[in-house]
């Protein structure tokens, strides 16, 4: 690993651990939430609108990632157990807003104490020291990644 230079067999190893740990993580963030009768989505969706409310529909999906079926789906089921609520927006009434509902607030607080309890789980015996480069490190990867993916496709 000289002159900034990477082994290919160090780069498949930290790309497969990279992989491995978050498919592990999303299948114990998946069990741990299972108690609650909630979704990762929905956790997911719930969790950004505990930051950011009134967003719209189309919004919502940008920013997590889903499609207009997808998202459209998950507020529709979150709408139905009262979790969340659709409003027009006053200078368009063909967009909708989304808000939370003072049930989800309740639900929001429990995940998050489970979300807790689970890092600490996934972190245990790892110095602050380590975490802290490791965070570092991961977020100038999605630095690089986001730079990568907002360039021209170059031809192959």
């Amino acid at each position: 690993m000289s002159n900034g230079v990477h082994s290919t067999d160090w780069e498949l190893r930290l790309g497969f651990a990279i992989h491995d740990v978050s498919r592990l993580r999303r299948s114990a963030f998946d069990q741990s939430l299972k108690p609650l009768n909630v979704t990762r989505s929905q956790w997911w969706v719930l969790a950004y609108l505990s930051r950011k409310e009134g967003l719209t529909q189309s919004e919502l999906g940008e920013e997590l990632d889903l499609g207009k079926v997808a998202i459209g789906g998950l507020i529709d089921r979150l709408e139905k157990g009262q979790f969340v609520r659709r409003e027009a927006d006053p200078q368009d009434r063909r967009i909708n807003r989304i808000y939370l509902e003072p049930k989800s607030r309740k639900l929001i607080a429990r995940m998050r104490k489970v979300s807790h309890r689970l890092n600490e789980t996934i972190l245990s015996g790892l110095p602050d020291g380590h975490l802290e480069t490791t965070a570092r490190t991961l977020d100038t990867m999605k630095k690089n990644l986001l730079a990568y993916l907002s360039e021209p496709a170059e031809s192959a």
